[in-house]
């Protein structure tokens, strides 16, 4: 098992904001503290390179199990971008479990419908219809990196207001909690882990 090397951030070190909608639609917005030493680009490195090994505690691991190690089971690359690796348009295929217990379990297969310096935008669509979005946004600041992740969870139209309930009882408002404790952990890491992999590649460079 990967070890927990760097602290993990508490829900209370962000803003957060619940907001449940017409037709039995929810969104989630968390607004988290910068991210000391991280550029925008090294975030789109980082997602851009999900399937990659670093440095973790002496050993060389999965990306990955180092971003969460409680939390992460499995990260794939479920299909390729029209023009190759994780970018626009490919799939991942996500496997975690929000604070490690079983019963908040998930394991999901998301379009990348962006992915670029200024974020990553993940869907499910039923019927070509948006039913599940989680989006994360970052920009540069002089305290780091500003970092907001916004999960929309049902469609908005009234007529899918059926599967807007099925999709309450699939991820209801509690497991939906444990997911906000689960990425602000997450985002908090990367403070970490990015920093790290960019001095790890210094020497490659000046070589």
């Amino acid at each position: 098992m990967v070890p927990v090397l760097y602290p993990l951030r508490s829900v209370e070190t962000a803003t957060v904001q619940f907001l449940h909608a017409a037709h039995h639609r929810r969104r989630v917005t968390i607004d988290h503290r910068p991210l000391a030493d991280v550029t925008p680009a090294m975030l789109l490195d980082w997602f851009s390179h999900l399937d990659g090994t670093m440095s973790y505690g002496g050993e060389t691991v999965d990306r990955y199990l180092a971003w969460h190690p409680v939390d992460h089971i499995r990260w794939a690359l479920d299909r390729p971008a029209p023009g190759g690796g994780a970018a626009e348009g490919a799939r991942f295929r996500i496997v975690e479990a929000f604070g490690g217990k079983p019963e908040y379990r998930v394991d999901v297969v998301d379009r990348v419908e962006k992915l670029d310096a200024t974020g990553i935008r993940l869907v499910q669509r039923l019927a070509g219809i948006p039913i599940f979005q989680l989006e994360h946004t970052w920009s540069a600041g002089s305290d780091g990196v500003h970092y907001v992740s916004v999960m929309d969870i049902g469609a908005r139209a009234a007529v899918m207001a059926p599967v807007n309930r099925f999709l309450g009882r699939r991820l209801p408002d509690h497991m939906v909690s444990a997911w906000v404790r689960h990425n602000i952990e997450e985002v908090g890491q990367l403070e970490y882990l990015l920093p790290l992999l960019s001095r790890e590649a210094e020497p490659a460079q000046r070589a």
